[in-house]
């Protein structure tokens, strides 16, 4: 398919990295246009390195801006904005946080407003394919839901008015509890120096049955290991794990797993090995986000 368009939805800058960003970076080098809308600028993430401790919410905001950029250029992605601009939003912090009540909290922002400032970007980018979280924010993090009800808003307000635009396939993203339990055992029998996460307690995770999308970027994880080091208030890099501020060991993925919410689906393809980071067999699942659509 020719002239593919991919446009991802996250809440703040890492989360690009963390779940899409050997997705993001496969897809650049072949040539898509991949556009990148970040909503907020992370003002409230804990910060991990002690030299950069004194750094308060407002000059850690413009830090990670900094940060994003550095990350979006390792993955190849040119095509980054704001949504609203710089600061537009800001972070709402986690789920019961005083932030969460600010007046310019993404989290308050009324819907449609947001919503309006996406639609504009996929009018103009008129991607096939929209990447973000599910409805629990994939972890429950307030920005988190508040992106995937954008996101969603913005597909239905971008096929109305004078120059409507469709979106194809709308994704959200994924990480199969199979995947989970792999590395945390591996972490268990090794020596990461991260804490082993504990599945049954993992605020993440689909069913492997709910997966129906698999991208082998293997090919491109030094890119997104080399995006994760850019941001290093927020994240510790040990290939082949990296961690958070809470010392919990993950993953650095270079197969990626999504779960198409709207659309139809492609055929399947031959997907990674299971000892690579995929399910294995049976191939049931797309292995392209594009599979389907002409």
């Amino acid at each position: 398919m020719e002239d593919r368009r991919l446009l991802l939805v996250h809440a703040h800058p890492d989360d690009e990295t963390i779940g899409t960003g050997a997705t993001m970076a496969r897809y650049a080098a072949e040539g898509a246009r991949v556009t990148l809308v970040t909503c907020t600028l992370g003002e409230e993430g804990e910060i991990i390195p002690d030299e950069l401790g004194h750094l308060g919410p407002d000059a850690l905001g413009e830090h990670r801006v900094g940060e994003l950029g550095a990350a979006c250029a390792a993955l190849g992605v040119g095509d980054h904005r704001f949504l609203g601009g710089p600061g537009r939003y800001r972070d709402s912090g986690m789920m019961g946080a005083a932030s969460n009540h600010r007046p310019d909290a993404f989290w308050q922002a009324p819907l449609d407003e947001p919503a309006g400032l996406l639609a504009e970007i996929i009018r103009e980018v008129r991607p096939q394919v929209l990447v973000t979280y599910d409805e629990n924010g994939y972890y429950g993090h307030p920005d988190h839901i508040q992106a995937h009800r954008v996101a969603r808003r913005a597909t239905e307000l971008a096929a109305e008015g004078d120059a409507p635009w469709r979106v194809a396939k709308f994704y959200h993203t994924a990480t199969p509890r199979s995947a989970i339990r792999r590395a945390a055992e591996a972490m268990r029998e090794g020596r990461s120096g991260f804490i082993a996460e504990d599945v049954d307690d993992a605020p993440y995770g689909s069913d492997d049955r709910d997966i129906t999308t698999e991208i082998d970027a293997r090919p491109y994880l030094p890119n997104k290991i080399e995006a994760m080091r850019a941001h290093a208030t927020q994240i510790s890099v040990s290939p082949p794990w990296f961690a958070l501020s809470n010392g919990i060991g993950q993953e650095i993925a270079g197969v990626e797993h999504f779960i198409l919410r709207g659309g139809v689906p492609g055929a399947p393809g031959a997907g990674a090995p299971i000892e690579a980071g995929g399910l294995g067999e049976p191939h049931t699942r797309e292995t392209d986000l594009f599979a389907g659509i002409h």
